[in-house]
C-alpha cells in the first residue's frame, strides 16, 4: 500500500470522526460528488498541514459541489 493510500484512509477515518459519521459514508459522499480523486491527490498539501486544515478544505469543496 502506498503512503498516499495509507494517509487517505487515515484522513477519511479522522474526517469521519470530525463529522460524527463513518468513513464509508464520507467516501460515498465524495464518490457521489466526484471528489474522491481530488481529496486523494491533495496528499502533498494535506499531510504537511494540520488535519483541521484538510477538514476545512474538504468541507469547502463538498459545499461548493453540493450547490
Amino acid at each position: 500500500m502506498t503512503k498516499e493510500m495509507e494517509f487517505f484512509i487515515f484522513l477519511m477515518e479522522q474526517y469521519a470522526c470530525y463529522k460524527n459519521t463513518t468513513a464509508d459514508k464520507v467516501l460515498r459522499q465524495l464518490d457521489e460528488l466526484k471528489l474522491t480523486d481530488y481529496v486523494f491527490n491533495m496528499y502533498e498539501m494535506y499531510h504537511t498541514e494540520a488535519l483541521e486544515n484538510a477538514y476545512k478544505d474538504i468541507d469547502k469543496v463538498i459545499e461548493s459541489k453540493s450547490k
